[in-house]
């Protein structure tokens, strides 16, 4: 037997509004927790963005030199595990 949608909500409770009842609160959340991701995901594109210019543009154009560098150079271990 296949059951979905409000046929299945009113299997287990009997009570023909339950599938309203429980989307609505669900798209309530939903709604507010993608505001909150968006503005996050927005942060974190612009922190990225600022160290890209930070780092590899100089008087508007990419260091393309530094870029590479950077990306597929040799990795300085010392230099690196005294980040951490």
């Amino acid at each position: 037997m296949k059951v979905i949608g409000q046929n299945f909500w009113y299997l287990l409770s009997e009570d023909e509004n339950l599938y309203k009842d429980i989307i609505e609160p669900i798209g309530h959340g939903a709604k507010e927790h993608n505001k909150a991701f968006l503005m996050e995901k927005d942060r974190i594109a612009n922190a990225f963005t600022r160290e890209f210019l930070e780092g590899f543009v100089i008087d508007g154009l990419i260091d393309w030199e530094k870029l590479v560098e950077f990306n597929s150079g040799n990795l300085d271990i010392d230099t690196w595990y005294s980040r951490s």
